[in-house]
């Protein structure tokens, strides 16, 4: 046979399953995959690439969901993430577990052996889908005949609100396996509109309110409400706090911003009882996934309203409220917006808080919070941001780092810094700034860091080389596991199994093809983040300080 024939012999090949699926998540958006391959998704990753997805592979499977999360919330495609069978998948169950609680919409695909090869066979061997079942919205066992159907039923459920992971087990025979015929995907659901009495009943607390405000969430992010926020928020001129994800749905310059909340005992000091203090209190979009015990029954429904516009019906219990709107988000905010508006009912102006609690509040978040240190955590984190363009894109590790960095750093758009807020995982930010980069390698990337959570996914510096891209991976070191550090001396236990040693991690990103710095001063640190916006390769700035510096800050 000619090669001429050769090729048109295979163009009329009937799709493999891995195909369908891999075609079907190209339509979807995805361009990226990322994981580690094995014998049993060599199929599946062929699949991939044919189909215009690019295959990332990175150094250890939880790195790779974070690397697909970074991607996500630059191109809003869900995160596909790639595991063969045995320890590879279950390398991935962190990260799996994060995108259910942080509300990720991904695609995990694992390899696995064949059904009747099982029956016989128990190397690796285990049963993926009863791994994943309880960390997931969905699982499936990948079947050639229905191979588009599963395809779609995955990405819908994935993306579908709330967004979460989905699993597909690929068997070996089924991914190399013909295709069942096409069947046409389905039109994607519109969001729910709100029912006229709900908003007559919404339209009349807003209009009796004196102190009302609003506790912004993730949901309003996903639904990418932010329009429709801004005309409601400021039509009834509402203060307003969102949740550490929700940080730049609106510029957190403006007057009605209070700020991000969620994990900071300092910042609820200031916070809680301003909620406390309202008449009216509007849940936007708020998932309390993201909040620490402080914010369970932050609010008391006997004697204060309490509007709850949720994308799932409260099932958490975390909070109550006096009326439960089960609805998107945006279409219910535009319609008590166009409704006043039409009825002339508290007009745009309309004054609230008349002895200035809400401003009282910003000054003291802002007094607790100063910028003005000479150095330590509080001080790094002012200085990145006082030289870092103003759209810089920043990720952030747990730790004690990340709850000031989280009420320090100030956001301009939506998912200007992204975390792990749900689940709080140490190790998930240098993965994601190096999947941001890649998505966006013309914006700044920083990526914040302590010291024992860059050390868990140091290897992945080789992968950011590898891919070319130039993050900036900023890193606080205090020899410490310092938040624990914290709890521990707060609750006068003896000093055990927080303490580590003092490593060079500068020298670590010169080791993996980068540059690396060490700083203990403000002026060095300003020199190096300036070095590092215009350097081709990533760079590693190891800030360094004395042990206890959180103390009294966070």
């Amino acid at each position: 046979m000619t090669e001429t024939n050769s090729a048109a012999a295979a163009a009329t090949d009937p799709l493999r399953a891995a195909d369908v699926l891999a075609q079907r998540l190209y339509a979807a958006g995805c361009r990226h995959a990322f994981g580690m391959p094995g014998g049993e998704v060599l199929t599946l990753v062929d699949a991939l690439t044919k189909a215009g997805i690019s295959f990332h592979l990175a150094k250890h499977e939880n790195s790779a969901g974070f690397m697909g999360e970074g991607v996500y919330h630059s191109d809003g495609a869900p995160v596909i993430l790639v595991a063969t069978l045995g320890p590879g998948a279950l390398n991935g169950v962190n990260v799996v577990a994060n995108a259910h609680q942080d509300r990720v919409p991904m695609l995990v695909l694992t390899g696995c052996v064949d059904a009747a090869e099982a029956a016989t066979y128990t190397h690796q061997v285990l049963d993926h889908q009863a791994v994943f079942a309880p960390i997931t919205k969905a699982t499936y066992r990948l079947n050639a005949e229905a191979a588009g159907v599963i395809a779609d039923k995955a990405l819908r459920i994935a993306t579908q609100p709330r967004n979460g992971p989905v699993h597909i087990d690929v068997p070996i025979s089924v991914a190399d396996a013909p295709a069942g015929p096409h069947r046409p995907y389905l039109a994607p659901a519109r969001a729910t509109q709100p029912q006229p009495a709900d908003l007559a009943q919404a339209r009349a607390w807003l209009a009796e309110a004196d102190r009302p405000v609003a506790v912004v969430g993730l949901d309003a992010v996903a639904e990418d409400a932010g329009a429709s926020l801004r005309a409601f928020l400021e039509h009834y001129q509402i203060p307003f706090v969102t949740s550490y994800k929700a940080k730049g749905i609106l510029p957190e310059d403006h007057p009605l911003c209070l700020g991000g909340a969620g994990l900071s005992p300092l910042a609820d000091r200031h916070l809680l009882p301003l909620l406390r203090e309202a008449d009216l209190i509007l849940a936007l979009g708020y998932d309390p996934i993201e909040m620490r015990p402080g914010w369970r029954n932050a609010w008391d429904c006997s004697r204060q309203r309490v509007i709850d516009i949720c994308a799932e019906d409260n099932t958490h219990y975390m909070h109550t409220a006096s009326l439960t709107v089960v609805a998107g988000l945006a279409p219910s905010l535009r319609a008590l917006t166009v409704g006043a508006q039409l009825a002339d009912d508290a007009p745009q102006g309309n004054a609230h808080w008349p002895d200035g609690q809400p401003e009282a509040a910003r000054d003291a978040l802002a007094a607790a919070f100063a910028a003005d240190a000479d150095w330590g955590p509080a001080a790094i984190i002012a200085e990145c941001q006082a030289t870092l363009p103003a759209d810089t894109l920043a990720t952030a590790d747990s730790g004690a780092h990340r709850i000031l960095l989280s009420q320090m750093w100030h956001c301009y758009e939506p998912r200007a810094l992204i975390q792990s807020s749900g689940l709080c995982t140490m190790g998930c930010a240098v993965p994601m700034a190096i999947g941001r980069k890649l998505a966006e390698p013309q914006r700044t990337v920083v990526s914040f860091s302590g010291d024992a959570g860059f050390l868990m996914v140091a290897g992945e510096l080789s992968t950011a080389a590898e891919l070319g891209v130039a993050p900036i991976f900023v890193v606080f070191v205090d020899a410490s596991l310092a938040l624990i550090d914290l709890k521990q001396r707060q609750r006068r236990l003896d000093n055990a199994g927080v303490d580590f040693g003092l490593h060079d991690f500068a020298a670590m990103g010169r080791a993996f093809g980068g540059n690396g710095v060490r700083v203990r001063d403000r002026a060095s640190l300003r020199a190096a983040l300036s070095e590092a916006q215009q350097a081709e390769r990533f760079t590693v700035i190891a800030a360094e300080f004395d042990r206890e510096a959180y103390d009294g800050l966070i």
